[in-house]
């Protein structure tokens, strides 16, 4: 469909965009205008270069600006070639290139950034593009590799999409062996005929995404950079860079955009030690390394730890846009700040613990889950484990709380365990837990109207802590302990101290062993994790 001075085409997709519209080539340039009043204008003196090529959705005229940016129409029939190259060239001078598509199907190839594109091609022939300004992050997962994520796992889909009725591409790995010549920063280098230094290939790749990325994010300014963050879970520290609408973290490795909207979660904990903070930030969809997901992320602050800093707002934003909530210069503790401005550019409330005390009079007891220790904060309205696996316990999920070896004879055992038979089927359990805790921790689920019971010892779990404090008993405890052994098995007391001296516990298992490396159940390990910790803050 045409006129004297325009050309017009129907049924045409601009980019990604899922709607329908009509593209027109006028004198003055060209434009797509589609529903929902979208449109877009680009003038003919911005015009470089423009391609024909066939795509998914038909032909796709690729229009390149002079800054390069990168302009895709879609769903042109082929028949439509003749009359588009003609008007081009008429209206703008300008030919129109067609372009083959490799279908080759190879995996290997060469690269080229064009502009916030990744242009991947075979045999001079492109095989596909990626558009790096929909990208929300990047990674190296392994040696030689390097991943571009795009969406994450459950994410909403694009408003007019139904994500059964499309695929849509999560993420992709590159692996790109060897090493380049890097870039000589001045003059003198080359002058002086010094051999060029050779950088791994894959860092080269790595870091030029990473660019395209930040680039791409210019659009709006951050409003408050906090710097080196220890992060407990996943473990690293990262820059975190707080925008209007999303946060970055940045780290040596990772590197990754979440919006606000996928924050549902914040958490405030006071650590046992009483010198760091734990902030919790709960996320869904999760964020995700490789295979692994992370729902919770865990930063830790030293408590004593002051920020001076000044947001990136004007005043007028402070007043109208988040209502005072926040202010322009702030002078307090690290984790106090962080909070307050995760609390207002989120939405969330931002969750601290409640009444419930242990026995040291902390806001959490100490435990293990499977062979990781860490720390049980009983709250308000839930329970959360942290820090690895972050596990989030909700009270009104709690079928049955089951205590085990709590009233064992004899007080051989200074732990009991503890298991969640949650209402879905599932059971989350808790061990070597102080017998000191079990009376607050009692009253505590009594308070919160949980049903307990306590089996008995067949269904005990032996601990290396348990151990540990088997062999701390006193010389009565032992005595007994030999008496009974006596009675159960018939023998002379001679003949069962020879035993007991035979059998005597390895040495690798003793808790006053003088080895270098606690084991991973040890009471000493927590310590000295807690150290290193923060010797690292």
């Amino acid at each position: 469909m045409s006129d004297k001075k325009n050309v017009d085409f129907n049924s045409i997709y601009y980019g990604l965009q899922p709607d329908l519209g009509r593209f027109r080539l006028a004198p003055n340039g060209l434009g797509w205008k589609g529903g929902r009043d979208r449109t877009t204008i680009v003038a003919a003196e911005d015009l470089k270069k423009l391609t024909w090529n066939r795509v998914a959705r038909g032909y796709e005229l690729r229009v390149v600006l002079r800054d390069n940016t990168v302009h895709r129409f879609d769903g042109f029939k082929n028949d439509d070639f003749d009359e588009l190259r003609d008007a081009v060239k008429l209206l703008y001078k300008l030919p129109v290139e067609v372009k083959e598509i490799s279908v080759k199907g190879w995996n290997w190839g060469k690269t080229e950034f064009q502009g916030s594109n990744l242009n991947f091609s075979v045999s001079n022939k492109t095989m596909f593009e990626l558009p790096l300004e929909q990208a929300i992050g990047t990674n190296k997962p392994g040696k030689n590799e390097v991943a571009i994520n795009f969406v994450d796992p459950g994410q909403p889909a694009p408003e007019g999409i139904n994500p059964k009725d499309v695929d849509e591409l999560m993420d992709i790995t590159f692996y790109i062996p060897g090493t380049v010549a890097k870039e000589a920063t001045d003059d003198n280098s080359v002058e002086n005929g010094e051999e060029e230094e050779e950088v791994n290939a894959d860092m080269v790749f790595y870091e030029t995404v990473k660019s395209k990325l930040e680039f791409s994010q210019m659009t709006t300014e951050n409003i408050v950079q906090f710097q080196e963050v220890l992060c407990l879970t996943p473990r690293g520290r990262y820059n975190v860079d707080m925008y209007q609408d999303f946060l970055r973290l940045r780290g040596k490795t990772y590197d990754y955009k979440i919006l606000y909207s996928n924050i549902i979660k914040l958490f405030l904990l006071l650590k046992p030690d009483e010198v760091h903070v734990l902030f919790v930030i709960g996320l869904d969809p999760p964020l995700r390394q490789g295979q692994t997901k992370y729902p919770f992320l865990v930063f830790q602050f030293v408590r004593e730890e002051e920020i001076d800093v000044d947001l990136n707002l004007e005043n007028g934003n402070l007043d109208e846009k988040y209502e005072n909530k926040l202010q322009k210069h702030y002078d307090a503790p690290t984790y106090e700040v962080v909070s307050t401005i995760f609390r207002t550019l989120t939405g969330r409330n931002v969750t601290v613990p409640g009444n419930y005390r242990s026995h040291h009079g902390a806001n959490a007891l100490k435990c293990s889950m499977k062979a990781n220790e860490g720390f049980l904060y009983p709250l308000d309205k839930s329970l959360l484990f942290i820090p690895k696996p972050t596990t989030f316990i909700p009270l009104n999920e709690i079928g049955v709380v089951t205590f085990s070896r709590v009233g064992q004879s004899g007080g051989s055992s200074r732990t009991f365990d503890m298991k969640f038979n949650m209402k879905g089927g599932n059971d989350i359990q808790f061990s070597s837990i102080n017998r000191e805790e079990y009376a607050n921790l009692e009253d505590y689920l009594k308070q919160k109207k949980i049903k307990i019971k306590s089996e008995g010892n067949d269904d005990a779990i032996m601990t290396y802590t348990d151990l540990a404090d088997l062999d701390e008993d006193d010389e009565e405890d032992q005595t007994n302990f030999e008496s009974r052994k006596k009675r159960r098995t018939d023998v002379p007391v001679s003949v069962s101290r020879d035993t007991d001296e035979e059998e005597s516990p390895d040495e690798d298992f003793a808790p006053d062993s003088d080895s270098d490396v606690p084991e991973e159940f040890d009471s000493d390990a927590q310590g000295s994790s807690d150290n290193e910790d923060e010797d690292s803050v």
